[in-house]
């Protein structure tokens, strides 16, 4: 989310967003975001599944884990051109916005993922 962030900003303050290659940089970003989502959530499935020898429970983290690097560096690239349409400077206000948001949407997919696999 951060580094999605900082390229953003950076492509905001240099004018190279612009609306013609808005979308190709959205869909690259959640394409992006899945990679990370998928190299992450193997490593730490692993790690889960080696210290807990809980299946369920490795299944539970890599799941949350592959949504939230989604999550991420979709709302990395969406706060700031949603604070620069605002008249507001994404340079300064956005990375509260993305790691608050990145924090809740974390605990929150892993408590529903969570949920999902123990109440179903």
């Amino acid at each position: 989310g951060m580094q999605t962030l900082a390229v953003t900003v950076r492509t905001l303050a240099t004018n190279d967003l612009t609306a013609n290659n808005f979308t190709s940089n959205i869909l690259k970003e959640f394409n992006i975001g899945v990679l990370n989502g998928i190299i992450f959530a193997v490593i730490s499935a692993i790690v889960v599944q080696l210290w807990f020898n809980d299946i369920k429970l490795s299944t539970i983290i890599a799941i949350s884990m592959v949504l939230n690097m989604i999550v991420a560096g979709l709302f990395g690239i969406l706060v700031p051109v949603t604070l620069k349409k605002m008249k507001i400077d994404p340079a300064i206000a956005s990375s509260v916005f993305v790691t608050t948001i990145t924090d809740v949407i974390g605990f929150l997919s892993f408590l529903g993922v969570g949920a999902y696999f123990f109440y179903s």
